[in-house]
């Protein structure tokens, strides 16, 4: 006798299988929603500072540097004595060294000098040891503190200041400074940038100067006198430099008179075709 075949029952649950589906999806939708409505200050604070250290090109730039005051009140010291300047700057970068936690950073800024001039500007030599690494123009992590301080004084006192770099007579010769040229005008410019971008001074109290090997302070005849010559100086402005004049439309410009003067006629040629080739006296 034959068997007979059971025949296989129509599932009618398989809407449970979407459904469950959907309710697990619709939790994880509410726990992110809730993970995001409660956000951790100090690790929002910790992303947003790796966000800005990887995408700022001055430096890696750490959250974790200790803040300088620069006092409640800035005192406008543009009126005062001159010699009160220097002692306020000399006054803070002493107080620079004790921020600073890397010794040998510590024992650099001891070489950091402040030169008052005839006229009033206060220039700061600061070896370029404690702010670049060697054939680099990234300001280093370490130095931004003692460049933070900096920035505070020159805003404290009100001041204009011209960001100078300077190298040794050895050449320098690779794909981002072919020379000392570039490799001077890049920190001073580094400089500035850190000044302005991250410590607020004011862009238009703010110049940056490149001088390569030209102003030597010793004669660069071995390591020890090399080193003095690579550095950055400071030069904290007694007066602010003029403001330049613009010239209107009105009035007549250079290339203006420089055509007017050109000869016009070709029987009267200019002085560069008095050479070789040029008309004769017979």
């Amino acid at each position: 006798m034959a068997k007979h075949k059971h025949e296989e029952h129509e599932n009618h649950e398989r809407w449970l299988v979407s459904y469950a589906d959907f309710i697990t999806l619709l939790f994880a939708f509410f726990v992110v929603m809730y993970s995001i409505s409660s956000v951790n200050i100090g690790k929002y604070r910790t992303v947003s500072e790796s966000i800005k250290a990887a995408l700022n090109p001055l430096a890696n730039h750490s959250g974790a540097n200790q803040i300088i005051s620069v006092g409640e009140a800035k005192l406008a010291l543009q009126g005062r004595n001159p010699t009160d300047a220097k002692e306020v700057m000399t006054r803070r970068i002493r107080q620079l060294a004790q921020v600073i936690k890397d010794k040998q950073l510590k024992d650099m800024v001891a070489f950091v000098t402040v030169v008052q001039t005839i006229n009033g500007d206060i220039v700061i030599t600061i070896p370029d040891r404690l702010l670049f690494s060697s054939g680099e123009s990234t300001v280093r992590t370490d130095a931004l503190p003692f460049l933070e301080g900096l920035g505070g004084a020159i805003l404290e006192m009100n001041r204009h200041a011209r960001v100078e770099g300077h190298t040794d007579n050895v050449p320098i010769r690779t794909a981002q400074f072919p020379s000392n040229w570039e490799l001077s005008a890049a920190r001073a410019v580094m400089v500035v940038r850190v000044l302005s971008e991250l410590y607020g001074v004011p862009a238009d109290h703010l110049a940056a100067v490149g001088h390569a090997d030209t102003r030597p302070v010793t004669a660069n005849s071995d390591a020890e006198e090399r080193a003095k010559n690579r550095r950055v100086e400071v030069v904290i402005l007694g007066e602010a430099p003029p403001a330049p004049v613009l010239q209107s439309e009105d009035e007549p410009g250079i290339s203006k008179q420089s055509t007017a003067e050109v000869p016009t006629s070709a029987s009267q040629p200019g002085p560069e075709l008095l050479g070789e080739g040029g008309p004769r006296t017979p």
